[in-house]
């Protein structure tokens, strides 16, 4: 039946081009994105799955800051740890060269003076010894603490080691001086002792730096392993997109035929009225 009321054709032929412009914009928007879930509407479930694991690796970008403080905190107390290790064993070769007997008096006070000197620096370095206004070496924190998941339900800590003069590592005095022989003897002995705890607490101090480090390590593996996560679940395969990009299009342009040849097919009828 020939009929200018109800075109059929262009009908179907609009509905197929509707479709495949739809079709056409969303390939667009995947090339564009990159992504084939960029929104809810998308694949709600993936979104959602996506959002989650997104937020808990910026969640471990931030766990990895916290950690990189706690190391170049433990790193610097270290570093200081060393050098009064150094200046100890220093400090030893002046008192035992003071305990000589032999010794005139003029020498012995010269040696004194460089062992005050050294002394006192010992002082100014564990003094100094802060990062970010935290020193772990002088007894005025107890530990520190750094996250250790995203969720922040687990922290690892690092207690202080308290190396200034006169405490439980350094047993070495604030005031300690080699006024004679027998003074020098014992300065040595007390230097030793004070060097075996500085070992004990470097060593601590190297292992706690070691474990921070690795869990650093270890947070962003599973920050890197959830990046690629995301991307299988919702990046575009863009080769893919591409080529259908250009199957699209020259449906769009059928489509357009098609719909102008049914837009033309009702003038036919005024061949019926000549």
């Amino acid at each position: 039946m020939a009929t200018i009321n109800t075109n059929t054709g262009a009908m179907v032929a609009l509905q197929q081009l509707n479709m495949t412009n739809r079709d056409l914009e969303t390939v667009q928007s995947r090339i564009t994105t990159g992504l084939a879930v960029s929104s809810a509407k998308d694949d709600g479930g993936k979104f959602a799955i996506a959002q989650k694991m997104r937020a808990d690796v910026k969640a471990y970008e931030v766990v990895g800051g916290s950690l990189d403080l706690a190391a170049s905190t433990v790193d610097v107390a270290l570093a200081a740890g060393e050098a009064v290790s150094d200046i100890l064993i220093e400090m030893k070769s002046k008192a035992l060269a003071a305990s000589d007997t032999s010794l005139d008096t003029a020498s012995r006070s010269a040696l004194n003076e460089d062992f005050k000197a050294l002394r006192d620096q010992i002082g100014k370095i564990v003094s100094n010894a802060s990062f970010n206004g935290t020193n772990l070496i002088n007894n005025t924190v107890t530990s520190i603490s750094a996250l250790a998941n995203a969720s922040g339900s687990s922290t690892i800590s690092i207690s202080d080691e308290n190396l200034s003069l006169g405490g439980g590592v350094v047993t070495l005095a604030a005031t300690a001086s080699m006024d004679s022989a027998g003074t020098a003897a014992t300065l040595a002995g007390t230097i030793s002792t004070s060097l075996n705890n500085l070992n004990s607490s470097l060593a601590r101090l190297g292992t706690a730096s070691k474990s921070v480090g690795i869990h650093k390590d270890f947070v962003g593996k599973l920050a890197d392993a959830l990046t690629q996560g995301i991307g299988n679940m919702v990046d575009a395969d863009l080769a893919k997109e591409s080529a259908r990009l250009q199957s699209l299009q020259v449906k769009q342009q059928l489509g357009v035929q098609a719909l102008s040849i049914a837009n033309s097919a009702p003038s036919t009828i005024l061949g019926y009225f000549r």
